[in-house]
């Protein structure tokens, strides 16, 4: 009963993480004067606005019940990088928005997992707190993958010298394939890293 009401809980957690990561694009978009997010009613935190049948939907059920990591996303908030204010940086900053709302996310359930009153210990609290932190804290580093369509592609284009646009090129040409590689070969390699940010949040092991 409890695994069950832990998985439920994960694949809300996640739902509601993917949101908050996609509505803080829109945010940073609006902020530097893109209103495209708010204009087709995507700055808000409501998840029927946001669903993707396949990524918020079918994805998780099917990680579910092949007993995996329980993943998937949001359809991505939409923006028109000619509207923003800031040309430059604007793009770095609005995709760099997904993953610090995810890293907020971590840290303030991961302190209120450190600091939780006794009373609640023997309770699911613990383990449900530790889902949002673990799930905000690989959402956050999966997202900064320098490959599309992931967020960190665009910090890695808007600090590219145009003597190198070629790699440009190779990135959306390969995007798909590079994924594969980073989630199945790199991704791993990082486990280390997202467990020492876990025990750093909660001060408990990952």
């Amino acid at each position: 009963m409890e695994s069950t009401l832990t998985a439920i809980f994960w694949i809300i957690a996640l739902l509601y993480s993917v949101v908050i990561h996609e509505v803080s694009h829109g945010a940073v978009a609006y902020s530097l004067g893109d209103p495209t997010a708010k204009n087709l009613g995507r700055l808000t935190l409501n998840p029927i606005k946001h669903l993707d049948m396949f990524g918020s939907v079918f994805l998780p059920l099917i990680s579910f019940m092949l007993g995996g990591f329980i993943f998937g996303y949001a359809k991505p908030v939409p923006y028109n990088p000619e509207n923003l204010r800031d040309r430059k940086y604007g793009p770095a900053k609005v995709a760099l928005a997904g993953p610090a709302s995810n890293i907020a996310l971590a840290v303030l359930f991961g302190l209120t997992l450190r600091f939780l009153p006794d009373v609640f210990s023997s309770s699911l609290v613990p383990e449900l707190l530790s889902v949002v932190v673990t799930l905000n804290l690989f959402l956050a580093i999966f997202n900064l993958f320098p490959v599309p369509p992931l967020d960190g592609h665009w910090l890695l284009l808007t600090f590219l010298p145009l003597k190198f646009a070629a790699i440009k090129v190779f990135l959306y040409k390969y995007g798909f394939l590079l994924l594969l590689f980073f989630l199945f070969f790199v991704f791993p390699l990082l486990m280390p890293l997202i467990g020492w940010m876990f025990r750093l949040l909660t001060g408990i092991g990952f």
